[in-house]
Formats: C-alpha cells, structure tokens, sequence
C-alpha cells in the first residue's frame, strides 16, 4: 500500500476514489453517515424487541420516545447507493461520511457508493464518544491515536486502502472524559501533521463546544479549520453562538429535516425546525459569519430515509436551498455554505 505525504495531499480534496481537484467537488453535505451503526450495546441486545419499520409506523418509530434498536443501524450498500442517487438527482455532488470509530465504519462500502452513484464521498476517520470506543482504546496513548489517524489520511483507514480526507467526527460528551480529551490532543496533533480538517461532535450541554474551543486554542489547534458539529441541538443563547463564532471556528447546522421539537437525546430542549435553522444562520451572516457556516442532515436513523418514509439526503437541495431563497438569502451567501466553504476546508493545506 503506497503512503502518501503531506505534499502529495496540500491544494486537493482527498475522496474515497482518490485524489481530486478542489473545484470538482460541488454542492456538499457536509455531516452524513452512509453506512453506520449508533447502537449502544444495551440497545443492541434488545433487537429481538424490534418493530418492522413500515410506512404504518415510521412516524412513531422516528418520534424517537423508544429506542428501536434496528432504527440506528444501516449496513446495506445499495440502499445508500439508493439513497445517494436521490440526492445526485435534486443537485448534490459530495457527501462527508463521518462514521468514525465505535460507529462501525465501512471505507470499501463507502468507496463502492461513490462508484456507482458518481458522488465524491468524503470519508472521516478517528474515534466517537467515550461509551462507543474499544475498550482497549483506555490503555492508549496520545501519540498512539495521533499515529493511528495520519495513518488513515496517508495510507488507508480500518485495515483498506481508502483514504480518510477529514478527522472526525470526534466525539465528546458532557462532562467531558479523560479517554476523549486524550482522542481530541492527538486529533489536533494529526491536523497539523496532514493539513486536514477537524469535525467535533461536542456533548450535549451548551458549555461544551466553547470548551472545546478553548482545548484547541490550549494545544495550538487550527481554529478555522475546526468544525463544531450539531450547534442546532446545543447553542441556543445568541451571545453564547455569536462567542462561539468569535473563535473563528465553523459553525454547523447539521440536523436539517429533523423538524420535531421533542429530541430525545435530551429531553429538555426544543429542537428548531428547518426555518428556525436559517433564523439562526442569518444571524450569523449578518454579523459577519457567512465563511463559517456549513449545513448538512446528520442521517443516522433508517426513518430518515426515503425508503422508510423520511427526507433522504436529497431534502437540503430539494426543499432547504429553495426556501432559503425565500427567505432572502442571495445566492453568493448559499453558494459558500453549500460550496465555497466546504470547498476550503476539504482542500488540504
């Protein structure tokens, strides 16, 4: 397996069919999962108490008041080759896969997507949350990590030759445990050493990603090239979005069609629906944030699929990009966050 180095990455975007130019990439989504597995290991030993997701039921399924183990679970290849095709149709061209460690990655799966769908598939790479990892993963090293994802951006990740062309997502939760900060340290230190960029699933406590932020700011960390995920579930205090901006990070909203306000992975809070999403951009942009902001869909649940009743990856290009023209957006404003800014922070430095 040849290895590649920094100098063969610097000026392109690093797909899961190999090398391409910055300015073929397109409309991206910028947060998705294609092939995955969410299941924690109580949920998965209850799989025999599923129901058959049917169009009768998605509904209910997808509300989310029980967790319905074969829901967060997708292994099939074609239903995302399915899926993906959807979403080339309606105008999408590339997709970022962030199923990283603990989620059940599959590098061949996602090259044979982008294959037979022609998408530019963008995989992540390195480890969730806490209660998702290996256990031996306890007993490594910073610098055991940090090895372990340059590898997986130069040579091949999860034992195949497909590439990574993004660190993440990189999970924390809240509070944030010894086993994730020593995952964040070597993800930094594997930013510098590839010139890739950085995607965090913070935890979900408004504090979390200005902690965040303030960890990368501690270890020399590339700000602008740090992108903090699910800001929609997390930030909902003006002031605390507009400090989080100032750090000059990338803001993303990543859960659009999600239009419930019941989220329950956190009871407590009112999850925003798509229009309330593009209230919260704009306020960005009109402060001056436009070059840090990125949106996507977060799929990671069957139901969220066409074929189970959902929105599908096609729903950003279909639905979200016409009605953010009738809310006033120009179109330069949604070509840098569906293009422009994607685009800068795939290319490697």
């Amino acid at each position: 397996m040849t290895r590649l180095s920094r100098d063969d990455l610097r000026g392109k975007v690093q797909t899961v069919t190999g090398l391409i130019e910055p300015d073929a990439l397109g409309q991206t989504l910028m947060h998705e999962h294609l092939i995955w597995d969410i299941r924690l290991p109580d949920v998965a030993a209850r799989e025999g108490e599923d129901l058959e997701i049917t169009l009768s039921n998605c509904w209910r399924v997808n509300y989310g008041r029980k967790k319905i183990a074969s829901n967060m679970v997708s292994r099939s290849v074609d239903l995302a080759i399915e899926e993906v095709g959807h979403m080339v149709a309606a105008g999408g061209k590339a997709i970022v896969e962030l199923s990283s460690g603990g989620l059940r990655p599959d590098p061949d799966g996602l090259a044979e997507i982008a294959t037979s769908t022609g998408a530019h598939v963008i995989a992540g790479c390195g480890h969730y949350v806490n209660d998702y990892q290996d256990p031996a993963n306890h007993d490594r090293s910073i610098d055991d990590f940090a090895a372990e994802m340059v590898d997986q951006v130069f040579e091949g990740s999860w034992g195949t030759d497909v590439r990574a062309g993004i660190i993440g997502e990189i999970g924390c939760q809240s509070p944030w445990t010894d086993l994730e900060k020593r995952v964040m340290n070597a993800a930094i230190i594997a930013q510098k050493e590839t010139g890739a960029s950085l995607n965090i699933h913070p935890g979900r406590d408004a504090d979390q990603p200005q902690e965040v932020m303030d960890f990368i700011a501690e270890h020399d960390g590339l700000p602008e090239r740090t992108i903090i995920s699910h800001i929609d579930r997390t930030i909902f205090d003006d002031d605390e979005l507009f400090r989080l901006a100032d750090t000059g990070c990338i803001i993303e909203y990543d859960l659009f069609g999600q239009e419930t306000t019941y989220y329950p992975w956190n009871p407590d809070i009112d999850m925003p629906n798509d229009g309330m999403r593009l209230k919260h951009i704009r306020k960005l942009i009109d402060r001056g944030h436009l070059e840090q902001v990125v949106i996507s869909h977060d799929i990671c649940y069957l139901t969220r699929l066409t074929a189970y009743g959902g929105h599908g990856y096609w729903h950003i290009f279909e639905n979200v990009i016409p009605h953010m023209r009738t809310r006033g957006f120009s179109e330069h404003e949604i070509t840098m966050i569906m293009e422009g800014t994607p685009q800068r922070l795939l290319t490697f430095i």
